[in-house]
């Protein structure tokens, strides 16, 4: 009698928290439908130029599977390859063909010289087999492993993740203990509040992005071709975002496990539109999410530095566009300081 008693007793409370209903059966469905949408996507198709590829050749080839870009120049393929226009190209000088590729990406570098190789097997008599082909690389190389392209989006997913809940929660016991009610009885006004909290969390998310960039890069031996100064700062600004997207979260929790409850539905999703799988392969009309999250624009800024090397140029608008999610996430937590605390 006393266990029934106690087996209602929970069903109940289970029942009155919406939330937590909710979540038991939302949660599970829009993590199985994410990765129903990435692993049974369509096939990658590559992108592939042809630079001085005689028009006879051409004609003998099998085409399908890929789309196929023709080029008067090798100047103008290397521009699109550099803006990854193109996953790689095929050049013919003579009768030799040479193969260019991006390289970032070792599953996109398969799939194109695959592709490559099978079109070049349906010449007859050509003489020259794929196998005898020579691959170059614009960033990368054939040692590159499936883990120096994943490694950048999984740096930033990491620090995004414990940052996200360290703020929330930190900030969640700053209302449960009184510490933030004392506060709004003083002076200080509500935006004052809100940057002293960000800057006193931020400092600690600081340090803590900063020593897990350098054990990855320089314990772990991850791929790092540009400046560790850029890494610094990407996941700098990426951990402000998670701060004050966590501190704005906690605005909206009573306990910790409300607030850990924001995870299936704001972290998890991040990491299928980041650029850990290719995004090409994804439903079309789920694109649209990917630019909306801020890992998305730190996994690009990261693996632009750290795999190919690029500098300040091609990763500063990245870095406005976190900046800008901080300070809108920011303007939000004062509205939310306003409208929930009733201060």
């Amino acid at each position: 009698m006393r266990i029934k008693a106690l087996v209602i007793r929970i069903l109940r409370q289970i029942i009155r928290d919406k939330r937590t209903m909710g979540l038991l059966i939302f949660a599970p469905i829009l993590v199985l439908t994410m990765l129903n949408l990435v692993f049974n996507g369509e096939d990658y198709q590559p992108k592939v130029g042809f630079v001085d590829v005689p028009q006879a050749m051409i004609e003998k080839m099998n085409l399908e599977d890929a789309t196929v870009t023709k080029y008067e120049s090798e100047k103008t393929a290397k521009e699109d390859l550099s803006n990854k226009e193109i996953d790689g190209y095929l050049y013919v000088e003579g009768q030799t063909p040479f193969i260019f590729l991006e390289g970032s990406d070792p599953s996109v570098n398969g799939a194109t010289v695959k592709w490559i190789q099978t079109a070049l097997s349906s010449l007859q008599g050509n003489g020259e087999t794929a196998s005898e082909i020579d691959v170059h690389y614009l960033h990368g190389s054939n040692e590159m492993g499936q883990f120096d392209y994943f490694g950048p989006v999984l740096l930033g997913f990491f620090v995004f993740f414990f940052v996200f809940l360290i703020a929330g929660v930190s900030f969640l016991r700053e209302r449960t203990t009184g510490t933030l009610e004392r506060l709004l009885s003083s002076p200080l006004r509500k935006w004052e509040i809100v940057i002293g909290y960000v800057i006193g969390f931020g400092i600690f998310t600081m340090l803590q992005a900063t020593i897990i960039a350098a054990y990855a890069i320089y314990v772990l031996g991850m791929l790092m071709e540009g400046a560790f100064g850029f890494v610094l700062l990407i996941t700098l600004l990426l951990s402000l975002t998670a701060l004050t997207l966590g501190i704005l979260l906690s605005a909206f929790a009573n306990n910790e496990l409300q607030m850990i409850q924001f995870i299936p539905i704001i972290v998890v999703p991040q990491i299928f539109f980041s650029g850990l799988f290719n995004l090409e392969t994804i439903s079309g009309w789920l694109s649209w999410i990917g630019p909306l999250t801020p890992l998305y624009y730190a996994a690009e800024a990261l693996r632009d530095v750290m795999v190919r090397g690029y500098g300040w140029n091609e990763i500063y608008m990245n870095l406005l566009i976190l900046a800008g999610f901080s300070l809108v996430f920011i303007i939000l937590n004062v509205f939310a300081l306003r409208k929930y605390r009733k201060i």
